[in-house]
């Protein structure tokens, strides 16, 4: 059983191209293309592969719709989940309830109407339909929006 394996630099060692062929190409990261990610532009075919493993095909080109900020995808949740769902959301400590009034905070969520509630809730979260203002509004409580 071998102990110690040669290290593959050591087999270089009294040549003077270190097996790059001719001298002038093992100075600095001239033959190589530069450092790190350099050469990978348009036709640094040899790299092409690893920037597609890397970044996938966003990588190339001046698409402005590669550039557009995407709009923030809310989750949804409709009030008949939220009424049926109100004592874990206090375990959770996403809600707290008062003497009159249950809060819940959601904030990335889109609360939608459907469904009926019969507490007074104030919803805190980002986006709500309008029909479910209106039906928060008539069983006494409110939703407030924020960004």
């Amino acid at each position: 059983m071998r102990i110690k394996k040669r290290r593959k630099s050591s087999r270089f060692r009294g040549t003077h191209t270190h097996g790059r062929g001719f001298k002038k190409k093992a100075r600095g990261s001239g033959h190589r293309g530069g450092k790190g990610l350099a050469g990978t532009g348009k036709r640094g075919d040899q790299r092409k592969s690893l920037i597609l493993n890397l970044y996938g095909n966003d990588y190339f080109g001046k698409d402005k719709a590669l550039r557009k900020k995407q709009p923030v995808k809310l989750k949804v949740i409709n009030l008949h989940d939220i009424s049926n769902n109100l004592h874990t959301f206090i375990k959770s400590g996403k809600a707290k309830e008062s003497k009159d009034i249950v809060e819940v905070n959601l904030p990335g969520y889109k609360i939608l109407a459907e469904g009926s509630i019969s507490k007074k809730l104030r919803i805190t979260a980002s986006s709500a339909s309008a029909s479910a203002v209106d039906k928060v509004k008539k069983a006494g409580g409110e939703i407030i929006l924020q960004k």
